[in-house]
């Protein structure tokens, strides 16, 4: 196994233990409201997806979605207890330890997955000749 595989398991693994969480957690969401509980239905049914999507082919467009939703998981997690969202979760809530650790193991996945990431190589400029 490479560095790179090993890192690719690891984000394919943060996405199946937050899926797991976020999962058995959605009916204590709903039971707060229908926008808290859809919330964590879309988290867990995302997070499966891509964690089946890695598994198959971890390819950019997948590192790049798992990135993106793990930014939005603890962008949501930072307003839910600081300002609650309105419409999905209005009422602001205190930090939670299960909460907390959910969010270290997507921001491990949201490096990782990032270590992962191509990034554009710098466009090499036509060197000038100089004339003798």
């Amino acid at each position: 196994m490479t560095f790179a595989g090993l890192r690719s398991d690891i984000v394919i693994l943060t996405c199946a233990v937050s899926a797991g969480i976020h999962g058995a957690l959605v009916q204590d969401h709903f039971r707060e409201g229908a926008g808290a509980g859809i919330g964590f239905v879309v988290a867990t049914v995302l997070l499966a997806v891509l964690a089946v999507a890695l598994t198959r082919n971890p390819s950019q467009v997948a590192l790049t979605g798992t990135a993106a939703v793990f930014i939005g998981l603890i962008g949501s997690y930072a307003l839910v207890i600081t300002t609650g969202v309105p419409v999905l979760h209005p009422e602001v809530e205190g930090a939670e330890g299960l909460a907390l650790f959910t969010k270290g193991v997507e921001a491990f996945g949201l490096i990782t997955a990032a270590s992962l990431m191509r990034r554009p190589s710098l466009i090499t400029l036509p060197q000038l000749r100089e004339e003798h």
